[in-house]
């Protein structure tokens, strides 16, 4: 009882720890200095751009039309962590709107911010994976779609982060992009660092 009792409570360390920094990037990093990511995330930020919506709200929304799609192909206590982790960016990342960044503006570093925003994303991500959860609906989406046509889930993900990519050239310069690959790059691969270290019941390891 009390080993369950902690590996629950270190779960959901992860997955609010996980959002909170997740959020932090993407207010002080990614949307003051242009750099971009891919999936839901990417998506975030172009509506933010185009439209007077905070990702705080858009999130919700996106997130809700993701996991509906993909639910049924989900198991439940993934579901579960992802709903905490999902509502606690939500959360935070309101939280942080109500001040001005804490870091400075790196849109003149475009690789310093593309470096240091992809480990905010990679570790922000990878704690909620860990956990067993994730902080966008971009796994529901993927792993819908991958069962749907049987596309690899691996191939899902880059189609979508390119689609992403590629439609944020409407308003982030084609050099930006390109720093916005290697943060994905970064992300992708620091998400993937998380991955390996859970056990096969998608718990942390203590």
């Amino acid at each position: 009882m009390v080993r369950l009792s902690r590996e629950y409570g270190l779960k959901g360390i992860f997955l609010v720890g996980g959002a909170f920094i997740l959020a932090f990037g993407m207010y002080n990093i990614h949307s003051q200095s242009g750099i971009t990511e891919g999936g839901v995330l990417g998506a975030l930020l172009l509506i933010e751009h185009w439209l007077p919506i905070s990702p705080a709200v858009s999130s919700v929304i996106l997130n809700a039309a993701c996991y509906g799609f993909g639910l049924r192909y989900l198991g439940k206590p993934f579901a579960i962590c992802s709903i905490i982790a999902t509502g606690s960016f939500t959360l935070f990342y309101a939280f942080l709107e109500q001040f001005p960044p804490v870091l400075p503006d790196l849109s003149g570093h475009p690789l310093v911010a593309a470096v240091l925003g992809g480990c905010f994303v990679g570790v922000g991500i990878g704690m909620s994976v860990r956990a067993g959860g994730a902080s966008s609906g971009d796994d529901a989406l993927a792993m819908a779609i991958s069962k749907i046509t049987g596309c690899k889930l691996s191939k899902v993900y880059v189609i979508s982060d390119f689609t992403v990519l590629l439609l944020s050239l409407s308003y982030i310069p084609v050099q930006k992009i390109l720093f916005s690959l290697l943060t994905v790059t970064i992300s992708s691969f620091i998400i993937d660092r998380f991955q390996r270290v859970r056990n096969p019941q998608n718990n942390i390891q203590v």
